[in-house]
């Protein structure tokens, strides 16, 4: 006589229903991905970049805002630093990283 469990645990073959999990198992996974990437990668490279662009393009006379608050006029560029301006006749050097915006 056959147990019914080992009657109901035999697989359905190769047209059956339950061998089609292999590429299903991944679609979520990759949706979430796909997500993430538009919400939040994509987003966060774009700043970044345009913060690139703008740290490239500062000149002398433009008034920027540092990262840790500092207002100051720019009054001389290196490769890697800029002198500013933040009192009359009181400057200091920073890192162009540190350059947070633009001050209109």
């Amino acid at each position: 006589m056959i147990s019914t469990a080992y009657a109901m645990g035999q697989a359905a073959g190769p047209g059956g229903g339950a061998a089609g999990g292999g590429l299903g198992a991944f679609i979520p996974i990759i949706l979430m991905f796909v997500i993430f990437y538009f919400l939040l990668i994509r987003p966060q490279q774009k700043k970044a970049k345009q913060h690139q662009e703008m740290i490239a393009n500062l000149k002398k006379g433009d008034r920027v805002i540092t990262s840790g608050g500092i207002h100051g006029l720019i009054t001389s560029l290196d490769e890697n630093t800029v002198t500013l301006e933040i009192a009359e006749k009181v400057r200091i050097k920073v890192s162009r990283a540190t350059i947070a915006g633009l001050n209109k």
